[in-house]
């Protein structure tokens, strides 16, 4: 077996806060950030797009390389410094960046690396740029290429932390960010850095972009007669029996993995670490998933952190609201872990952020196991009536942690160590599919 790689300190922006107790609040109170955007195009018809974006000035974020930032790194680096904080590498007296301090002396920087995973990044910026040439006929900025190249908020983070080990990007559509902290921690693992940022980052809530997600089909149809339609927070239902969708989401979340004899040099202690990883390929269909590749990738990533199904005490699905995706999910989990296990799907609340999505499952999952309480399945009035799953509560709070209602978690309810072991799926566009397992130290 190899020593554990700990998670010294994680950090996020998302559509639910970025504090942990407004995020946890809502997040374990099963409030939904959806709304309604509206989307104008040259020369066709209004639509509205389900959303759920980050209330977060991204002006204000200063970048290292002093190029102008597109929104996701803006996300990237407002993550990852909150994680340097949280991990005792940096300190921060309030909200103004001139507040941050890095403290990397004593790190030997050709043994740090960046690991970071986004399904489109500089999407944003490049619909913005390609507004201002064909709408506009204005230039576009010299720096557009390195704004909008995929790997900007990798070289960013690496800029901000002098990282000399690494510096890896992750394009795996919505399985990008769980690789990147998968890879992250076979690095670290086989010795070869003692610390890794890692993370992943998605911004992509503009019309361009939105309008390409829409024609695929993929997003469930607003209706546009009532404002309450508009506005309405229950449109993206995992596992439900009438879902048509996902929303999309934007966010960042960043983690710093390290060995742990080198967290144990510097006297850190750690709630947390990752104990297993696994990703495959399907290689049967572009968009279609493959119940069996799942099946194989959850039993790899058990086999890898020396676990049984019966230890998971958690699953933060995948499941977007579609039926195809949703029904593959529901069968494979079934046939790995049966029917008792808890299970929720948090894209409810924040949407689904692609590239970024298995990150921020990863930060609910640690703040199931820091409270020992489960992110609920928001919006699941009527669950399909094919799927015979133990599915999480609508609504957790916080001030009753362990007042749990699903079957099988029961026994567990009255130890302090409830919820030791949680397991997080991503499955992509593509065949490629990436769990991750966090548990206790």
């Amino acid at each position: 077996m190899f020593d554990p790689v700990l998670i010294s300190g994680y950090g996020w922006v998302s559509p639910l806060g970025s504090v942990d107790s407004e995020f946890d609040a809502q997040l374990f109170g099963g409030h939904c950030a959806v709304r309604a955007q509206e989307i104008r195009l040259p020369g066709e018809d209004v639509f509205y797009a389900p959303v759920s974006s980050c209330d977060l000035d991204v002006t204000t974020v200063n970048s290292p390389s002093k190029v102008p930032l597109d929104r996701g790194s803006a996300f990237a680096l407002k993550a990852a410094r909150s994680a340097l904080v949280n991990a005792g590498f940096a300190e921060q007296n309030g909200d103004d960046q001139k507040t941050f301090q890095l403290n990397l002396n004593a790190v030997d920087s050709t043994r740090v690396g960046v690991f970071w995973g986004c399904g489109m990044g500089g999407a944003y910026s490049f619909d913005q740029s390609a507004i201002q040439i064909y709408l506009h006929s204005k230039r576009p900025r010299p720096t557009s290429v390195i704004t909008t190249m995929p790997n900007s908020a990798a070289a960013e983070l690496a800029l901000m932390v002098k990282a000399q080990g690494a510096s890896m990007t992750y394009s795996c559509a919505c399985a990008s960010s769980s690789i990147a902290i998968g890879e992250a921690m076979r690095a670290l693992r086989l010795g070869w850095l003692d610390i890794a940022l890692v993370g992943g980052s998605e911004a992509m809530l503009s019309p361009g972009v939105l309008a390409c997600w829409n024609a695929l089909r993929v997003l469930p149809p607003l209706k546009t007669d009532t404002q309450e339609n508009l506005s309405t927070s229950r449109i993206c239902r995992p596992f439900s029996k009438d879902r048509g969708g996902f929303a999309m989401g934007e966010g960042a979340a960043a983690f710093v993995l390290e060995r742990a004899d080198h967290a144990n040099q510097r006297g850190v202690k750690t709630k947390f670490h990752l104990s297993g990883y696994a990703t495959n390929c399907d290689a049967t269909h572009m968009t279609h998933p493959d119940a069996s590749g799942q099946v194989r990738v959850m039993q790899a990533a058990l086999k890898d952190a020396g676990l049984k199904a019966e230890d998971i005490d958690y699953i933060n699905a995948h499941a977007t609201a579609t039926t195809a995706g949703d029904l593959a999910e529901v069968s494979s989990v079934t046939q790995v872990f049966g029917e008792q296990v808890p299970i929720s799907s948090t894209k409810a609340q924040f949407g689904h952020m692609l590239g970024a999505a298995g990150a921020l499952e990863l930060v609910a999952c640690l703040r199931a196991l820091e409270h020992n309480a489960l992110p609920p399945n928001a919006n699941l009035s009527h669950a399909d009536t094919e799927f015979n799953l133990n599915f999480v509560a609508q609504k957790n709070p916080l001030s009753e942690p362990r007042n749990h209602t699903f079957k099988g978690f029961s026994d567990k309810s009255n130890s302090s160590d409830a919820i030791k072991h949680v397991l997080s799926n991503s499955f992509a566009f593509g065949g490629t599919n990436a769990v991750l397992i966090a548990s206790k130290v």
